[in-house]
């Protein structure tokens, strides 16, 4: 979309325009935006532009013709009425500032919260080969603690996390299934102990992987019949590795054997159908899929979250359980954080948390050149009228745009329970 310099006595109730100004300099929400009213071209005009960059793909109506612009006396807003307005939009813009504020605080904690499981996960993993009475402890500690404080609260909000490191994959595939494997278990009704019999499960359900060599698995290029067999193995590996302890519980080791198993008995190992398979297997499969879609070996392969959904929904409840798949829809929402989405005002941005509650409205990332990219704002839709109009490839956005969305390869997903969702 090209825009064009016109004039400021040109505007137009209707025409989308973008003001030449830093964000600190004008009290307006963004710098680009659709005007609703009379007093929003004054205080335009007020700001001392003689011109802007209005954008006619975006607007409702042209600009007035040239030789229609009207003398300022006869059109301007009082001065008192300007100094109201453009003092309650001042207002309202720091308001919405300091609520920014608090959800970066939010985020950052999430985050710390985040690395620490990431980092006992680490831990629990190294041992599992060496000291497996001490990691098995440990991995239920974990996963204790996590779900206490998924029960702690009838409402949270799931925020995209950081990026993966190269060689790191296995720790945030396990973390993150672990983790929406316990969401949706909280959200099917599964009892405390059940939420930590399968995320404990989701936990090493890849550990079996440890065993296979590096080479295959970073491998992008298609496996040879020989590799694949091998990465096969992952399962009976896994479920021999666990086996060295008594402790650990055999609700885990079956989801660890069982979770390429598919209902139909299309999986591996041993080709189980629906009947053979228990509830939590069923869950940890459909999750581990899902996360295996959005980071497959060869990431040209990947597909958006939003996709991936769909994906499921459309070809796999012969194969996964339709019920689980709706649930985790239901947890990440259409438009799951990480989704590149274009909002109905024009603007593009990146969602970067959902509350399972109000779905429609998640809170996003806004792509605004105008703003420095750790100041930019993350907006929550439903608290400033936007609607999502479409989910945008990663791939197609400008250059500039991917730059400072800095849209994730490696998709994760961690909670803040301590708030009401807060609005920025």
């Amino acid at each position: 979309m090209t825009g064009i310099k016109i004039s400021v006595d040109r505007l137009q109730i209707g025409n989308y325009v973008k003001l030449p100004l830093n964000w600190k300099d004008h009290p307006f929400l963004f710098s680009s935006f659709a005007i609703k009213s009379r007093e929003e071209i004054d205080l335009i005009r007020r700001l001392g532009l003689k011109q802007v960059i209005m954008f006619p793909d975006k607007s409702s109506m042209p600009p007035k013709p040239v030789q229609e612009i009207e003398t300022p006396a006869n059109e301007t807003t009082a001065e008192s009425t300007l100094d109201d307005i453009e003092a309650a939009l001042a207002a309202e813009k720091e308001r919405r500032i300091e609520q920014l504020k608090l959800y970066r605080r939010n985020l950052q904690r999430s985050e710390k919260a985040f690395e620490r499981s990431l980092s006992q996960l680490r831990n629990l993993m190294n041992k599992l080969q060496t000291r497996p009475l001490t990691a098995i402890k440990e991995a239920q500690e974990l996963v204790d603690g996590i779900v206490a404080q998924l029960l702690s609260t009838d409402e949270m909000v799931l925020h995209l996390m950081s990026e993966s490191p190269e060689g790191e994959s296995i720790y945030y595939h396990s973390l993150n299934v672990s983790i929406l494997s316990m969401l949706l278990a909280k959200e099917a009704g599964f009892t405390e102990e059940e939420m930590k019999q399968v995320g404990f499960a989701a936990l090493v359900h890849d550990i079996g992987m440890l065993r296979i060599p590096t080479q295959i698995l970073r491998k992008t290029e298609p496996l040879t019949r020989p590799e694949l067999n091998l990465l096969k193995q992952h399962t009976r590996y896994g479920h021999e590795l666990l086996d060295l302890t008594k402790d650990c519980p055999d609700t885990a080791k079956k989801v660890v054997l069982h979770h390429h198993e598919r209902l139909d008995g299309s999986g591996f190992p041993e080709g189980l159908k629906a009947e053979q398979l228990d509830k939590l297997t069923q869950m940890v499969s459909v999750v581990d899929e899902y996360d295996e879609l959005c980071h497959p070996q060869d990431q040209s392969k990947a597909k958006v979250p939003h996709v991936v959904l769909s994906f499921l929904f459309k070809n796999r409840t012969k194969q996964l359980n339709k019920d689980y798949i709706g649930l985790l829809v239901k947890q990440l929402g259409i438009y799951p954080p990480g989704s590149v989405v274009q909002l109905s005002n024009g603007q593009v941005g990146l969602v970067m948390s959902v509350n399972p509650k109000r779905l429609l409205f998640p809170s996003v990332l806004i792509y605004d050149p105008a703003i420095p990219r750790q100041e930019a704002p993350i907006i929550d839709l439903e608290d400033v009228g936007l609607t999502i109009g479409k989910v945008i490839s990663p791939t197609r956005l400008p250059a500039p745009v991917f730059e400072y969305l800095n849209p994730r390869t490696r998709i994760s997903f961690y909670f803040d329970h301590s708030n009401v969702p807060t609005r920025a």
